[in-house]
Formats: C-alpha cells, sequence, structure tokens
C-alpha cells in the first residue's frame, strides 16, 4: 500500500482527502516536480527542489518548507514505501478557500502532497524496436518553463498521440521544435546531437541535462540551438527522454520512417552511456 504526505501527515494514499474548495482542484493553481530515486536515493534532490521555488516564485505561491524541510519529507516518503526504486510526485497548491474567487486569498494556506509509486523504465523490447510518435501544433500557455498542475493543455496533446497508438506528441510552434507533450526531444543530423534551447517555451528536464552533460564528457558532437520542424522531420534520429523513459528512440513520425526506421547508432550509444552513468553516480551517490 502507497504511503502518500498530506499537510503533516503521512497516511496511506487511499485515505487521504483534500478540500473541494482547493484551489489546485478549482483552478490548477499549483507546482508541481517528479523526482526519481534509484536505490533509495532521490536524484538530484537540489536541481529539483530549485525548480519547485523556481516555479512557486513565478507563482507568487509562498515556498512552505527550506531545502532542508523538503529533504526531509521526501526522505521519509522514500523509507515508508516498498519499492527502491521510486518516483516521487510532490505537490503544492495554493491550499483552499472558502469561496470560488479567481483572485488570491488573503491568507493562503498552501496544500502540501506527496506520494511514490514504482518507478517503471521502458522494456527491452520497446528499447530495440523503438517507438513512434506523432506530431501537433504547440498551442500551451507562454510559460511552458514553469512546472505547473494546470496541465489540460499537455494531457490533451499528450491523447492525440494515444489515440493514434503512438507513445508520444511532438510539439512545433511556429515552425520550431519547442519538447514533447510530456519528454524533451533530441535530434541526430549529420553526426551531430541537437537540443533545443532552454526558453519560456519548454520546460527545462533533469535528464535534458544529463544527456548533454553525457555528450559534452564523451566528446560527442552536439549544439544547443532552434531547431527547424524541417529539420526534425529529415533527422537521422530523433530520442525522447525523461526521467521514466531514459533515452528512448522515435523511429517513427507521423507514420514516416526516421532515419533507417530502427534505433540509430548514436541513440543506442547514448542510452549505453546513461546507462552507466545510473549504475555509477544515480545508484552510488
Amino acid at each position: 500500500m502507497s504511503i502518500c504526505y498530506l499537510d503533516g501527515t503521512y497516511q496511506p494514499l487511499a485515505e487521504a482527502r483534500i478540500s473541494p474548495m482547493d484551489r489546485g482542484f478549482l483552478f490548477g493553481d499549483g507546482a508541481y516536480e517528479v523526482i526519481p530515486v534509484y536505490s533509495r536515493r532521490p536524484f538530484r534532490l537540489d536541481q529539483h527542489i530549485e525548480r519547485l521555488g523556481h516555479t512557486l516564485a513565478a507563482i507568487r505561491l509562498p515556498n512552505p518548507h527550506d531545502a532542508a524541510g523538503w529533504a526531509a519529507i521526501i526522505a521519509e516518503i522514500i523509507a515508508r514505501n516498498p519499492w527502491v526504486d521510486q518516483s516521487i510526485y510532490l505537490h503544492v497548491s495554493r491550499g483552499p478557500d472558502d469561496k470560488r474567487n479567481h483572485a488570491f486569498p488573503a491568507q493562503m494556506r498552501p496544500t502540501v502532497f506527496l506520494t511514490s509509486e514504482a518507478l517503471v523504465t521502458t522494456p527491452a523490447a520497446q528499447l530495440a524496436k523503438g517507438v513512434a510518435a506523432v506530431s501537433a501544433a504547440d498551442f500551451r500557455w507562454l510559460r511552458c518553463d514553469l512546472k505547473t498542475t494546470a496541465l489540460l493543455a499537455n494531457c490533451l496533446l499528450r491523447q492525440v498521440a494515444v489515440d493514434c497508438g503512438c507513445a508520444e506528441t511532438v510539439l512545433f510552434r511556429d515552425g520550431f521544435l519547442t519538447e514533447g507533450a510530456a519528454s524533451n526531444i533530441f535530434v541526430v543530423r549529420d553526426g551531430v546531437l541537437l537540443a533545443p534551447p532552454k526558453s519560456h517555451l519548454m520546460l527545462p528536464g533533469i535528464t535534458y541535462d544529463v544527456v548533454l552533460e553525457l555528450a559534452a564528457r564523451h566528446a560527442l558532437p552536439h549544439v544547443v540551438r532552434e531547431i527547424l520542424e524541417d529539420e526534425v522531420r529529415s533527422a537521422d534520429e530523433l530520442w525522447m527522454t525523461s526521467s521514466t523513459k531514459e533515452v528512448l528512440a522515435i523511429t517513427a513520425l507521423d507514420e514516416r520512417p526516421v532515419g533507417s526506421g530502427e534505433p540509430g547508432p548514436m541513440g543506442r550509444q547514448m542510452y549505453a552511456w546513461y546507462q552507466d552513468f545510473k549504475t555509477t553516480v544515480m545508484r552510488g551517490g
């Protein structure tokens, strides 16, 4: 049974309750983080807490805990749940009010919720074959760098992929690549790894950072720049990255093969480097 944290208490997830007047429920007024845990060690916790703080500050929601307070709660959630590898969901909403009003309440009591589930990564058969994706116009708001709980646009875009039997929706805005509905997207062209730059139009993923660090460490040619839609559609390789997908090849986009239609050599190499990094760093401390 999963144990969660809700406003100062640890309890079975099935028993957790919040007010129907909570602004997270009524307006999607809140922030969240998803923190991967390997061998009961949260990965890059400082960066996750820093990103949470950035989102909270931008939406004018006071951070209810300092870094040490968050670390203590997360350590307790990890300890109280059975999985060696976990995915921690951390959620802060502006809290309940006594009426439904768009304006922020004068007195705020944030709702803090954390829960855990087993961290499940991509099966070997899917890694060997790669996955199919579709594309769509990125119609989300202009602060995609904030990790807010108002994810309806992402859900709608992700459902486009599900309806087509695909793994992800690749998003384009004004002719340029932004990201996936629930992942970052990398492009390989002519032996060079391309990544779109961090901006207000995409979420700066922790796995995105790891991939670029590994490229630099192993002297893999790479460039961070704006990427044209045509460059994506004529790429030699496409990858989607996230804490659960890790590095996963997209081998078809809009029913057309990417490159050879199979996972490419640079993607396979990056996946191997990532697995070594996970063993030596993520699990090792």
